[in-house]
């Protein structure tokens, strides 16, 4: 009986603990972009920056990100990769499954030699799509 108690307050302790770690942040579009390969695997241009109102949310607790677009998109988070930085960008990438299955990674990339603006990047073999963000 005195062993069930202790496994009992350890799982108490460790659902805690990783309560206490996870956080979520959320954030705010203001336009998106689309780059796409064509019919020969060469990248395209980037689209005309269209204006977006969006929520974006990245669940550590859920690993998982959500684009609240006109059909929500939806990121299991796969693996969290190291930060990058260097002289001009902060990088912090995430493999993802998308809502379909798919394969791609996200990026949450600081500019900082541009007012520290935020981006979201989402790439996928074949297309990338850019969302100018801002902290909530």
């Amino acid at each position: 009986m005195g062993k069930i108690k202790l496994y009992i307050v350890l799982l108490v302790l460790g659902i805690g603990l990783q309560n206490i770690y996870g956080q979520v942040y959320k954030f705010k579009t203001s336009g998106f972009s689309v780059l796409e390969k064509n019919e020969r695997g060469k990248w395209g241009n980037w689209s005309e920056l269209k204006l977006v109102n969006v929520l974006v949310s990245l669940d550590t607790n859920k690993n998982r990100i959500l684009v609240y677009s006109q059909v929500i998109q939806l990121f299991e988070i796969i693996e969290y990769q190291s930060t990058e930085e260097n002289d001009t960008d902060i990088v912090y990438s995430f493999t993802c499954k998308d809502n379909n299955g798919d394969d791609c990674t996200l990026s949450i990339i600081t500019r900082k030699k541009q007012g520290n603006r935020k981006q979201l990047y989402i790439n996928y073999d074949d297309k990338i799509i850019v969302y100018n963000i801002f902290n909530l």
